[in-house]
């Protein structure tokens, strides 16, 4: 089926004030809901209160860091969500950054290649109800068994942006998450990943108003591949060039210049803007680029974002 999802909870808009929203979201076509983690909600609570007000929705967080919570915490949480959304649970994971990781979880972020894969190894067999005792490059694990395994699989993506990490979800996982890209990139990652499921979130900016849209494309791309993570994955896919000044800037402390060095292309590239009925549009490209699941994250633009949700839904 064509899946078309949406990024909740909604910036700004508190938790509990999503249940009228969640509950039009299947009529209106969208059939997914992802969270995200970093500094506001967690990303498991409003995808549990998500799958109360809606029955036909598939639920996932895009992604939960395999660093902050230990293996069995993450395996017991993913067993409850598969329980509490009726198995319409997908469990994203993956290496996050070391802000998140080291700078905000005082946890040291090291060898994050293994580190996910190890715990993806784990999942798989703690989720499928086994008794785990294995000895991980990262870790090791002595005797943990759910008490309650989820009845049927739970299906679990990774976090990917460069040939191994997107080759070994194709190979060991269920399908890959991926952001800040073009649509142009799709057929390069795609390369990589094979024939599982991609996912990706895609930052839509509604409005006609191309000189804020842009200002604010500008201030997110300059926060986000300045991670070196990110950094090297648009290497990889060729922008490595035409991002060197902000990446100069940035590392000589000017972030106003290393905003400002960002051509209009590529924030266009990486950020949808325009006209709703253009955002739409603009995300379906990425379906058709071979995207399995575009994955909608609604940037502020002072409009009204419930309306705005609506407007963007593929049935619209």
């Amino acid at each position: 089926m064509a899946r078309w999802g949406i990024t909740l909870p909604l910036i700004g808009v508190p938790v509990l004030e999503h249940r009228a929203l969640v509950s039009e979201l299947a009529g209106l076509g969208y059939t997914d809901v992802w969270s995200a983690e970093t500094t506001g909600t967690d990303a498991f609570t409003p995808l549990a209160l998500a799958a109360q007000w809606s029955s036909d929705l598939r639920f996932g967080p895009a992604i939960a860091p395999v660093y902050t919570r230990g293996p069995a915490t993450l395996a017991m949480t993913a067993a409850t969500m598969a329980e509490v959304t009726g198995g319409r649970f997908v469990l994203g994971i993956g290496s996050s950054s070391p802000v998140i990781v080291q700078r905000w979880n005082a946890i040291p972020f090291e060898e994050p290649f293994k580190r996910t894969r190890d715990t993806l190894r784990f999942l798989k067999a703690a989720l499928a109800g086994e008794k785990v005792t294995a000895e991980y490059d990262t870790f090791s694990v002595s005797g943990f068994k759910l008490e309650r395994p989820p009845a049927e699989k739970v299906p679990i993506m990774l976090a990917a942006l460069r040939p191994n990490m997107l080759r070994l979800a194709g190979r060991e996982a269920d399908g890959a998450i991926t952001n800040w890209l073009a649509a142009s990139d799709v057929a390069q990652v795609r390369s990589e990943l094979g024939d599982a499921e991609l996912a990706a979130r895609i930052f839509v900016c509604p409005t006609e108003d191309a000189d804020a849209a842009r200002a604010l494309g500008r201030m997110l791309i300059s926060t986000y591949l300045t991670v070196p993570a990110y950094a090297a994955f648009h290497d990889w896919l060729g922008r490595g060039e035409v991002l060197r000044p902000m990446h100069e800037a940035w590392a000589a402390g000017d972030r106003k210049a290393a905003s400002k060095s960002i051509p209009d292309e590529v924030v266009d590239a990486l950020v949808v803007h325009g006209s709703l009925d253009h955002c739409r549009a603009r995300v379906a490209e990425y379906q058709t680029a071979g995207v399995d699941t575009p994955i909608i994250a609604l940037l502020p633009t002072g409009g009204d974002q419930v309306e705005q949700v609506r407007a963007l839904a593929p049935r619209a």
